[in-house]
C-alpha cells in the first residue's frame, strides 16, 4: 500500500481546493489534493463575481486565468418582458473590482489546479476518499482508493474539504443537512448561433424571468470562444408544462419567451441537455476537530446570483488563512474566524434569494423611484461583496431589503 505524510489533506481540486492549496503551500506548510475525477471536466456555475478577482489574486492564481482571454464580464442584466435593469460593476457602492470573467469551468479548474501543481503541490488524481479516521489530537488518516483500485493511505494534520457536490466529509460523516429553500430544478446546455449584444455589454450575463408566478428564470452567459452557456431554474410544476424531452423542454422555454426567443432563435445545443435537481443543500456544521468544510461542500444555494464559485474560493481562503494560523501554533476560533464570517456573506445572498423568487427583488429592481444609491448597495451584493458591513444591503440584508421592496411596490 501506498501511504503519504503532510500537513493538509485537501479533497477535490475544483475552485475551493486549489486555492486553499496555493495559501497553505506558500506559507510554508505541506500539502497535498485528492480529486476523484479528471480534469478538464464538465461543472456547472461559469460566472464569476468581482469579488473573485481579490480571492485568485492573493491566492496567487489571477495573472493565470488572465492570460486565458475568457470573456470579460462588467456587469449584469435582468429583463422582464419588455423591461430591463442593469447592473455595471464599475457603478457600485463598496470599492471593488469593476470586471470579472465568464469562463467555461472544464477550463478554468483544469487552469487554477495546473497553476497550483506547477508551485509543488501534489496532485493525486483519480482518487477518491472511501474512509477517514479522526485521532484524539485532529490527524486523520485517510484511506483512498486508486484508479487500479488498490489502496492508499494519507496521514494528515488536518483535512480541508473542497469536493464540492461529491460532499466527501458530509458523506462520511453524516453532516448533510436538508436546505430549507424550496425544490427547484435546472435543464440547462451550450450553444452556438446567439445572437448577443455587439460592444459594450456582450460579456454581461441575461437573467430572463419567465412566464410564472414563482419567477422561474433562464441564464444566458456568453464565453469568448463563441458558445454560450444556457439554462433554466424552475419548480417541477413550471418545467411539466412543457415536453418531457429535456432538448424538447429547453427548447420550448427558450422559445416561449420574448428576449430568450429574440437572442436564441438560431441556436444550436452542443451537446444534450442536462438536468439537475434538488441542488439546494447545507450541512449541520462546518468544522470540527481535525476538518473544515469549504464551497459547495459546505452549503448550495441557488445560481441565481452567480454566487457559488465566490463563496467557494471565500470559504477557502478563509479557511486556509484559520489553519495557518493554527498550524503556526495559534489557538484560532473557527466559529469566529471562519464560520462567523462566510455566513454573513451567505445570509445576505440568502436573503436576495429569497426576495428574487418571492418577487420582491424584481419589484426593486423595475421600479422607477429606486434611489441611484440603493442601486449602487444591491450591485455591490451582485458582485459578490457580501461581506462589506458598510453597505446596508449587507449589514441590515433582511430588513433593507422588505422596506425598500414595500415601499417600491406602493409607489412604483
Amino acid at each position: 500500500m501506498r501511504t503519504f505524510n503532510t500537513d493538509v489533506m485537501i479533497i477535490g481540486a475544483g475552485p475551493a481546493g486549489s486555492t486553499a492549496a496555493a495559501l497553505i503551500q506558500k506559507a510554508g506548510f505541506d500539502c497535498m489534493i485528492i480529486e476523484k475525477q479528471t480534469f478538464p471536466r464538465f461543472v456547472i456555475g461559469e460566472s464569476l463575481l468581482p469579488r473573485c478577482m481579490d480571492l485568485l489574486d492573493e491566492a496567487g492564481l489571477l495573472d493565470a486565468v488572465k492570460a486565458e482571454n475568457f470573456m470579460l464580464k462588467d456587469g449584469a442584466v435582468f429583463k422582464r418582458g419588455s423591461e430591463t435593469c442593469t447592473f455595471r460593476f464599475d457603478q457600485q457602492f463598496t470599492s471593488g473590482w469593476g470586471y470579472t470573467y465568464q469562463v467555461p469551468r472544464e477550463r478554468f479548474d483544469q487552469v487554477l489546479a495546473e497553476t497550483v501543481a506547477s508551485k509543488g503541490v501534489p496532485i493525486l488524481w483519480q482518487h477518491g476518499v472511501t474512509d477517514v479516521e479522526f485521532r484524539e489530537d485532529g490527524s486523520s488518516v485517510s484511506m483512498l482508493e486508486a484508479p487500479d483500485g488498490s489502496q492508499v493511505s494519507v496521514t494528515a494534520r488536518f483535512i480541508l474539504d473542497g469536493s464540492g457536490y461529491g460532499r466527501v466529509l458530509p458523506r462520511l460523516l453524516d453532516l448533510d443537512e436538508a436546505s430549507m429553500l424550496p425544490l427547484r430544478e435546472s435543464y440547462f446546455t451550450h450553444v452556438t448561433g446567439d445572437r448577443r449584444p455587439v460592444g459594450e455589454g456582450e460579456g454581461r450575463i441575461w437573467i430572463c424571468i419567465l412566464d410564472d408566478p414563482d419567477n422561474a428564470w433562464m441564464w444566458i452567459i456568453p464565453f469568448s470562444d463563441g458558445k454560450t452557456s444556457v439554462g433554466v431554474v424552475a419548480k417541477p410544476d413550471f418545467l411539466a408544462r412543457y415536453p418531457e424531452d429535456p432538448d424538447e423542454k429547453l427548447r420550448a422555454i427558450i422559445d416561449d419567451n420574448v428576449n430568450t426567443r429574440g437572442r436564441l432563435a438560431n441556436c444550436e445545443f452542443t451537446f444534450p441537455v442536462k438536468r439537475i435537481s434538488g441542488y439546494s443543500i447545507s450541512a449541520k456544521k462546518l468544522y470540527g476537530k481535525g476538518f473544515a468544510l469549504m464551497g459547495n461542500a459546505t452549503e448550495f444555494l441557488d445560481p441565481v446570483f452567480s454566487s457559488g464559485v465566490t463563496l467557494a474560493l471565500e470559504s477557502a481562503n478563509r479557511a486556509a488563512k484559520t489553519l495557518i494560523a493554527q498550524l503556526q501554533g495559534e489557538s484560532p476560533d473557527w466559529q469566529t474566524a471562519y464560520v462567523d464570517h462566510l455566513m454573513l456573506g451567505v445570509d445576505t445572498f440568502r436573503t436576495f434569494v429569497t426576495a428574487w423568487y418571492d418577487d420582491r427583488l424584481p419589484t426593486i429592481f423595475y421600479s422607477p423611484i429606486k434611489p441611484e444609491v440603493l442601486q449602487q448597495q444591491i450591485c455591490s451584493v451582485l458582485a459578490g461583496y457580501v461581506w462589506d458591513e458598510e453597505n446596508p444591503c449587507v449589514r441590515h440584508h433582511e430588513r433593507t431589503v422588505e422596506v425598500i421592496a414595500k415601499a417600491c411596490a406602493q409607489y412604483g
